[in-house]
């Protein structure tokens, strides 16, 4: 409330006395001026700085603690551009500040009617927005830091009109693990299930979950509904995710979504094409298989089908005969792994292997028994407060005179 209350205030400030400290990353108020002289501050601080935060604020890319990573403008404008031909009136964002800029700019600039609301970990966003766009978030633990008022905000956001036209769009740090976001991305699909009527309890909340594309297994083991887009999304300040001579000629990170495929319109201008044996759009470079009558590429390359593995591969894998799958050409070779400890055949596990004799196994549990009964004198003696290896020293010590 107290950012909210600075922020009016500042807005309300003559261009000449809005100022914004770089150092401590704060927008200053007049009475303020004096603790920062010795800081580097930028003055005139215009409307349009204020709607665009993310420009304004230095990026924090401590990849042990925050890595901010910006959609570029490319990709910022298609997700915008393809959330309102799927006619969304209202966007969750849960960790994607440019998203959320660029859709309130477009609501004030084209009179549009999406509204949009950001989850965000970092707090210095909340200098910039009202409680009604912004509430400080970890999206790893599902933990509002404002307590229940900023989660009944966000509960408002996702039940309004019913829950009808609202969409989820997050894009998680790529070294989380994805159990723990499935885990809080369910929490918030439950609490949008709470404004639902019980005839459409067997709806989804649509979501674009923006992620690498070589986790779709994992992200299909908790969301088996989704599927991937072959949509590549670019970052601004990724030295590879992104277009040009610096970066790599295919970003890795997709949109993974359980909107029908056929509605996800990519641009046709960028060499996408629609796949109509498929029923969705598809990259440049992936052609359809035949023989997997699918597009299978993934990373934006032509695949070639394997008839060993019966499936598409890298192009740059070749089959292996003593692993019998395709791999890189110089891959560690060591042949089928897997099997029995004992005896290292394949067919069963050692707690089952027919070469262990059922004496060894019986004297194996006597060994086991005669431990568990030792342990549990030692716990008691130390319990009892007596010495623990005084009375079985002398044993232990004429026992190893007899075998010598």
């Amino acid at each position: 409330m107290q950012c909210v209350h600075r922020y009016l205030t500042f807005i309300q400030l003559p261009l000449s006395q809005r100022k914004f400290c770089q150092r401590c990353q704060q927008l200053l108020l007049p009475g303020e001026w004096g603790e920062h002289r010795e800081h580097p501050v930028v003055g005139e601080i215009s409307v349009a700085q204020l709607k665009r935060p993310s420009q304004l604020l230095y990026l924090l890319q401590n990849k042990k603690t925050h890595a901010q990573y910006l959609f570029a403008d490319r990709s910022c404008r298609f997700l915008v551009d393809l959330l309102s031909t799927l006619g969304f009136t209202r966007v969750l964002c849960v960790g994607t500040p440019r998203l959320h800029e660029l859709i309130r700019l477009k609501a004030s600039d084209e009179k549009s009617n999406i509204k949009s609301l950001l989850l965000d970990i970092d707090f210095r966003y909340s200098q910039f927005y009202l409680e009604d766009s912004f509430c400080q978030y970890n999206m790893f633990n599902h933990h509002f830091f404002d307590g229940q008022a900023a989660l009944e905000e966000c509960r408002a956001f996702l039940q309004e009109d019913e829950g009808t036209g609202v969409i989820m769009v997050t894009d998680p740090p790529f070294g989380g693990l994805v159990a723990p976001l499935a885990v809080t991305f369910k929490k918030l699909i439950a609490l949008w299930k709470k404004g639902q009527c019980q005839d459409d309890s067997d709806k989804e909340l649509p979501i674009f979950w923006i992620f690498p594309y070589f986790f779709e297994s994992r992200i299909r083991q908790f969301f088996p509904s989704f599927c991937m887009s072959d949509y590549q999304v670019d970052y601004e300040n990724h030295a590879l995710y992104k277009h040009g001579k610096t970066g790599r000629k295919q970003s890795p990170v997709r949109i993974f979504t359980n909107i029908p495929p056929h509605k996800i319109i990519l641009p046709t201008d960028e060499g996408y094409r629609f796949c109509p044996r498929c029923q969705r759009y598809v990259a440049p470079e992936n052609r359809h298989c035949e023989h997997c009558d699918a597009c299978t590429s993934k990373d934006g390359r032509k695949w070639n089908h394997c008839f060993l593995c019966k499936k598409c591969v890298k192009p740059s894998w070749v089959h292996c005969s003593v692993c019998n799958h395709c791999a890189l050409p110089e891959h560690p070779c060591e042949g089928p792994t897997g099997g029995c400890f004992v005896c290292g055949e394949l067919g069963h596990k050692r707690t089952t292997c027919p070469n262990v004799s059922s004496s060894k196994s019986s004297a194996n549990k006597v060994v086991r028994k005669q431990k568990q009964r030792r342990n549990k004198k030692i716990k008691l003696a130390a319990t009892e407060g007596q010495p623990v290896n005084q009375a079985s020293a002398p044993r232990r010590k004429k026992r190893r005179q007899q075998a010598h």
